[in-house]
């Protein structure tokens, strides 16, 4: 890199972090609230700790009360208690020590011998106290639904008939207006107003306490109004557009407690401590209603001004150091990079680095047990996983658009250039005969003076398929040389193999194509010369195809295909780090005789060609297109054809691991790593991504099941997938149309044939992780195309996850309160997910329709 573009690219990155930094100044900017008050009304007081729970009976101590108490009275004089179970039943005494009162409550359920002993004590403690001002009979019981209207007043009016003290119960405020008749059964009108249940964003949510304050007031006047909670939680799922934080919790109730203060109303914050017990029809969010956190520690100040994320200098530290960190990989060898592109992964780094230490930090604002951390270590690797290939797709971006130089692709030779002996090797297995006469006659016209053909026909077990080839080679002379060999292992490798040995001896360049392959004349003519440099161990011609205008189907699978030769290709070119493809490929014969064809992976030609890498030897790339095969028939063919290359590059990347991750014993450069293994990383993606696609349906399964208990994941969980599908399907969309001057219909369609494979690949990744070998299969050509049944059992793997996907996103509409961003998040997550799987259906359809009339 030169040094005004490191001045210029340094200068970049200071800009950029300058900016996140001020970003990250803006958004937590401090915003203006009241000062707490000096004294409030009182906090509705639960002692639980950490590990304690009124469910498996575990309660605080005396001493653990006192402290609690103590603390609070500092800021009120009185509490609300919940129950007498347990040591809740010494909270009055314990609060008359410090000179503070307490409103009783008593706990009732569904079950009535719990109710009759609860009720019993309760009396006791109440007739014993003289700090007790109020008892409240029942917390929201009847919003519940544990039990009807009467029996909650007949439990009352036995408690009005034993106590000296006034007698309530407490329900949400709509509950007083549903049942009036419930209001001349008490003493006191206990409401609770909590506008973060009602979808009522923080803003608002003070004018609506008041407003229905002074409704209950106006509608049961003369009788006194106790607003039994008020409140506000600090983290949780958001519920409409009430947004669980801690800087709404802080100025809310520091705006609302002022107010009511000013209005003279009675109330009780709900609540003084978190309660990580909570969890059930509450969610999440029911743990974090507390002003203290479960450690005693304020979770937010009680003057000044408040700030959203207190920590946010350090936090951009860190993603500043992270977007560096990125860069470091983004840039490797970026010289060829304009100016425009080195500022584009700048900012992609910067962008992705503070998205992650945001939501990182959101994660770990909450209680995390055993389960929840599991699920944040496998959230950040998925997110790292998913960044990595954003990453590896941003910088394929960028350095296709934005190329300030290209290496040369190889192009037209000289005439009078080098013209040594090529020997043109064309394997077969069970071809269409007439086919590979179409290919034999292409190479019949090549313009160039010293060539022969080997054709190459293994383990064919019908002779009327090979025997009309063998004949028509005869029929072409001497030049052409046919060989039936069975049995014979290796496959195509083998094959190669097999003929090399048999290559005539003043050959200098070893040439191979599919038999189903016409190739242009000037192929050899144009493109041998480029071996007159020594170090140029391979030249390549794109793959290209003659039957893209034939089907629909076949349209969309050629303009996928276009992306790797037109894109990938075109990149892997500057950095000297093409993967070499078994057709369309010329190699020095002395490197081929050394390096021979691998007969242990599925994809020998991609292995050749890295191993020629790895010796320091060079390879050209042609941009032109030189020859044209025919595409598959069917969809099944096509996923074949691409489980194969999925496969293979898996045996290759743990076949050279050392050579590609750690470096070790090789000449590859830094550049030519990266690019094998980045351009194998989205592959790798699809793999992961089929785990996740499993996860998600087991997930949303358990919801279904018990939509009260599981709840859909947190939207940080479902974002990571969205983020990457539409980031690579707006670069695809972007590149076909500016860089390839593709129209926007064939690049959908592009997209759309590659999205049907990722199952394909999905399972091709997953089976090379845990596998060595697979039998090679070839891709068939020129079958029969079959109805639409035979291609819906073609995809029925990928039909079952259609169907699988979609009812789960049904299921969650049927069966769960879509009232949050998480829920909406996971379903629109889910139909994505199945985007994949519809293509595969949509694709293998339309191989089967007929073909187009010439």
């Amino acid at each position: 890199m030169s040094s005004q573009k490191t001045i210029f690219t340094l200068a970049i990155v200071v800009s950029i972090a300058a900016i996140s930094v001020g970003g990250w100044a803006f958004f937590n900017r401090p915003i203006p609230a009241p000062d707490w008050p000096a004294a409030i009304s009182g906090y509705s007081f639960s002692p639980y700790r950490s590990g304690q729970s009124p469910i498996d009976n575990r309660y605080p101590s005396d001493e653990e009360i006192k402290q609690d108490l103590q603390l609070l009275s500092t800021q009120t004089g009185s509490v609300r208690n919940y129950a007498v179970k347990g040591t809740l039943g010494n909270v009055p005494r314990l609060a008359k020590e410090l000179g503070m009162t307490v409103v009783q409550g008593i706990w009732l359920s569904d079950i009535e011998a719990d109710n009759e002993a609860e009720i019993k004590r309760a009396i006791e403690v109440i007739n014993n106290s003289s700090n007790i001002t109020l008892v409240v009979v029942g917390n929201e019981t009847l919003y519940r639904g544990q039990m009807e209207l009467p029996r909650l007043i007949d439990y009352i009016e036995q408690v009005r008939a034993q106590v000296k003290v006034p007698v309530t119960t407490a329900e949400t405020w709509d509950i007083w207006i549903k049942h009036p008749i419930l209001a001349d059964h008490v003493d006191v009108i206990a409401a609770h107003i909590l506008p973060f249940w009602e979808k009522i964003p923080a803003p608002a949510a003070v004018d609506f306490v008041l407003e229905k304050a002074h409704f209950l007031n106006a509608k049961f006047a003369p009788k006194a109004l106790l607003l039994a909670e008020v409140g506000w939680p600090s983290f949780g799922r958001d519920r409409g557009a009430a947004a669980a934080n801690s800087a709404d919790q802080a100025i809310y109730l520091r705006t609302l407690l002022n107010d009511l203060n000013a209005a003279g109303y009675d109330y009780f914050v709900i609540e003084a401590f978190d309660q990580l017990w909570k969890a059930g029809d509450e969610g999440d969010v029911g743990k974090y209603w507390g002003v203290y956190d479960v450690n005693r520690k304020a979770k937010f100040p009680f003057t000044g001004s408040i700030v959203k994320i207190p920590q946010w200098r350090m936090l951009a530290v860190v993603s500043v150091i992270l977007a560096v960190l990125a860069l470091a990989l983004l840039l490797i060898d970026s010289s060829g990079l304009k100016r425009r592109g080195s500022a584009f992964l700048v900012f992609v780094a910067f962008i992705f680095a503070t998205f992650l230490v945001f939501v990182t930090y959101g994660y770990t604002q909450q209680y995390l047990t055993w389960l929840t951390s599991g699920l944040g270590i496998m959230l950040v690797f998925a997110a790292c996983g998913v960044f990595i290939v954003l990453f590896a797709e941003a910088h394929e971006l960028a350095e296709t658009m934005w190329a300030q130089r290209r290496r040369p692709f190889a192009g037209v030779a000289s005439e009078n250039g080098y013209r040594p002996k090529v020997c043109i090797q064309v394997p077969c297995y069970n071809e269409p005969p007439e086919m590979v006469k179409e290919t034999l006659d292409a190479l019949v016209a090549l313009d160039y003076p010293d060539f022969e053909v080997m054709v190459i026909d293994n383990n064919t077990k019908d002779e009327a398929v090979w025997q009309p080839v063998e004949a028509y080679c005869k029929e072409l002379g001497s030049r052409f040389r046919f060989f039936h060999v069975a049995p014979l292992e290796g496959f195509k490798g083998g094959a190669l193999n097999w003929a090399l040995e048999r290559t005539s001896p003043d050959v200098e360049i070893v040439a191979v194509i599919d038999s189903d392959y016409c190739v242009d004349k000037n192929w050899l003519k144009h493109l041998v010369p480029h071996f007159s440099n020594p170090k140029m161990a391979i030249v390549q011609a794109p793959q290209d195809y003659r039957d893209g205008d034939q089907s629909l189907f076949k349209k969309l699978c050629y303009a996928e295909y276009k992306g790797f030769f037109h894109i990938g290709m075109v990149t892997r070119n500057d950095r000297d780090a093409i993967i070499q493809h078994g057709t369309m490929t010329m190699i020095r014969r002395s490197v081929m005789d050394r390096l021979r064809w691998a007969e242990w992976t599925i994809t020998e030609d991609a292995e050749l060609g890295l191993r020629a890498f790895e010796e320091g030897l060079s390879a050209a790339y042609v941009s032109d297109s030189y020859g044209k095969g025919v595409m598959p028939d069917r969809f099944i063919d096509y996923k074949k054809q691409r489980f194969r290359w999925a496969y293979g590059s898996m045996q290759i990347m743990k076949g050279h691991f050392k050579a590609l991750f750690i470096g070790k014993g090789t000449s590859l450069t830094r550049g030519q790593r990266y690019h094998f293994v980045a351009g194998w990383m989205p592959w790798m993606a699809d793999g992961m991504n089929l785990f996740f696609t499993v996860g998600a349906l087991l997930w949303t399964a358990a919801m279904l099941f018990a939509p009260s208990k599981v709840l859909p994941p947190a939207f940080i969980f479902a974002l990571p997938p969205l983020l990457l599908f539409f980031f690579k399907l707006g670069k695809i969309l972007y590149i076909y149309k500016s860089h390839m001057k593709v129209p926007l219909s064939r690049s959908i369609g592009a997209a759309i044939a590659g999205l049907a494979l990722s199952h394909t690949i999905a399972k091709a990744i997953i089976y090379g992780l845990f596998t060595k070998t697979i039998p090679f299969f070839r891709t068939p050509k020129m079958g029969t195309k079959g109805g639409i049944l035979l291609a819906l059992a073609e995809c029925r793997e990928e039909l079952f996850f259609l169907v699988l996907l979609w009812g789960a996103a049904g299921g969650m509409l049927w069966t769960h309160d879509m009232e949050t961003g998480d829920s909406w998040a996971w379903f629109y997550m889910l139909i994505v997910q199945s985007l994949a799987y519809l293509a595969a259906v949509f694709m293998a359809v339309l191989s089967v329709l007929p073909a187009r009339k010439k």
